[in-house]
C-alpha cells in the first residue's frame, strides 16, 4: 500500500467507525433487541454468570446474537468495537461508562483436607508455614502483599505450591488441598457455600474493608436496547448481595 493509500484507509477507518457509533445510537431509541452483542470478560466469570443468563435472553429475542470474547487481557470496548466488557478492580479514568454490578471481595480459603493437616492459620504470620497458590506470569498478582506485608514478592515465591493463569484451575487446586488460595469471591464464595473450601477470616479481612467493584464498561453514551436487557439480567442474576456470598 502506497503513503496515500494507508492514510486514506486510516482516515476512512475512523470515519466508518464514527457512522457505525452513530447508528448504533440512533439504533438505540428504536428499543428492538437484535443484532450481535458483542461482550469480554474473564473466562470463569463469563463460564459461571454470561452463560447462564444468554439461553433464556436469546429464547426470548431471537434477533439477539451474542460474541463473548473469553480473555484475560483488558479489552478495549473502543479499539474492538465491543458493546461491553466487563472489568474488575479499580477502573483507571477515562471516556468508558461504568455501571457498577457488584463488590470484588476477595476470600482466603483452603480445603478441609488440607487444614485438618496443616491446621487453621490464626494469623497472618501463620501463612509463613503454609503452601500458598498464585497467579501465574507476574508475583503477587493475587494481592498476598495485603496479607504478607510489602514487598511480599520473595516471601511468596518461597511459599507458592502451584500457580495458573486460570481462575478455575486455581480454585480447584485449592478443592483438591494443594494449599490456601486468596481468590475473588466470585470464583472461590460457590465452592465455600458448597463445604468445598473453608473461609479463612484471618484479620476480620482488612483487605475487603473497600472493595472495588465489578464493573460493565461501554463506550458509547447511549446504551442500545440489547445492552441494556443485557445489564438487566446479568445484575439481577448475580442479585444483591451477589449470589456467591
Amino acid at each position: 500500500m502506497t503513503d496515500a493509500g494507508r492514510h486514506l484507509y486510516d482516515r476512512a477507518q475512523r470515519l466508518l467507525d464514527d457512522l457505525a457509533d452513530t447508528h448504533a445510537e440512533v439504533a438505540a431509541f428504536d428499543g428492538s433487541v437484535g443484532g450481535t452483542l458483542r461482550i469480554a470478560c474473564f473466562p470463569t466469570f463469563g463460564k459461571r454468570y454470561v452463560i447462564p443468563i444468554l439461553g433464556p435472553l436469546m429464547s426470548e429475542y431471537p434477533a439477539l446474537r451474542v460474541e463473548l470474547d473469553l480473555t484475560e487481557r483488558l479489552a478495549d470496548p473502543v479499539a474492538e468495537r465491543l458493546d461491553l466488557v466487563i472489568r474488575m478492580g479499580e477502573l483507571q479514568d477515562s471516556s468508558l461508562i461504568a455501571t457498577k454490578i457488584a463488590p470484588l471481595t476477595r476470600v482466603l480459603a483452603a480445603s478441609p483436607v488440607y487444614l485438618e493437616r496443616l491446621g487453621m492459620p490464626q494469623s497472618s504470620d501463620d501463612l509463613k508455614r503454609h503452601r500458598l497458590l498464585d497467579k501465574l506470569h507476574g508475583n503477587d498478582l493475587l494481592g498476598w502483599s495485603d496479607l504478607l506485608g510489602s514487598p511480599a514478592s520473595d516471601k511468596v515465591c518461597d511459599r507458592v505450591a502451584f500457580r495458573s493463569d486460570d481462575f478455575e484451575a486455581l480454585n480447584s487446586a485449592a478443592i483438591a488441598g494443594m494449599g490456601i488460595a486468596l481468590l475473588p469471591a466470585w470464583v472461590s464464595g460457590p465452592s465455600i457455600k458448597a463445604g468445598e473450601l473453608i473461609r479463612i477470616p484471618l484479620d476480620d479481612e482488612a483487605w475487603n474493608g473497600k472493595p472495588p467493584g465489578i464493573h460493565l464498561l461501554r463506550a458509547l453514551h447511549e446504551p442500545s436496547a440489547k445492552v441494556r436487557v443485557f445489564t438487566d439480567r446479568l445484575k439481577a442474576f448475580i442479585g444483591s448481595p451477589p449470589i456467591w456470598s
